[in-house]
């Protein structure tokens, strides 16, 4: 028994030989250790930053949104009448407020884009949108002007009783406009803005009434 209890502290005493180890180590193997330790937590802290940073980029400035167009104001002018018809020697002149409306944290630029005016399911008069470039978060105004074709217009069955019986023209546009935002030099997203509007033009009030715009995107 007295045998057994004198080997219990051997245990103990191979662990207290290898803290002597520990505490004799080099100072200079000691501070090598410490400078791991240091380094490894700035390399993990370094890249949790980034990683936090390209979340947060991808989650706000990196994110493409849809630019808006809207059509906010027409106006209809050398709209002639002879005879109880429609005058063909003169051409009517559709004149839109077009507006681009950029969300984006860059600039929107876009190309030469197209207005096309129907009535009556035919197309009357086409024009194209001037190119330019919608600043970051900002809304870029610009004047479409289409020539709606007299002979056209009155090649539409039934236009022109309906004008003289209830003095109104039922037309719809569609605009199409295609662009680029490219963030940082990095991302670039191309991007086409379809808008379908249909309007009614009132002689009487020389005004659109009842004015109604459905976007469409595509990248």
């Amino acid at each position: 028994m007295a045998e057994r209890e004198q080997a219990k502290p051997l245990a103990p005493a191979a662990f207290q030989i290898r803290s002597d180890e520990d505490e004799n180590m080099p100072a200079p193997a000691k501070s090598h250790r410490r400078n791991c330790i240091k380094c490894c937590g700035c390399i993990t802290a370094i890249f949790l930053i980034l990683a936090t940073t390209i979340v947060v980029l991808v989650l706000t400035v990196f994110q493409v949104e849809d630019p808006v167009i809207r059509m906010n104001n027409v106006s209809v002018q050398r709209l002639e009448f002879a005879n109880g018809t429609l005058r063909a020697d003169v051409n009517v002149t559709l004149v839109a407020d077009v507006s681009v409306k950029n969300p984006n944290a860059a600039t929107f630029k876009f190309n030469n884009g197209t207005t096309t005016v129907y009535c009556g399911g035919m197309v009357v008069g086409e024009a194209n949108t001037p190119p330019g470039k919608a600043k970051a978060r900002r809304t870029l105004h610009m004047n479409v002007t289409v020539d709606l074709i007299p002979s056209k217009l009155l090649a539409v069955p039934g236009l022109m009783s309906d004008i003289l019986s209830v003095g109104k023209l039922n037309v719809s546009s569609n605009t199409v406009i295609g662009g680029k935002v490219r963030i940082l030099q990095i991302i670039k997203k191309y991007i086409v803005v379809r808008v379908n509007c249909t309007m009614t033009y009132n002689f009487a009030s020389q005004a659109i009434q009842g004015g109604h715009c459905k976007p469409h995107l595509s990248i």
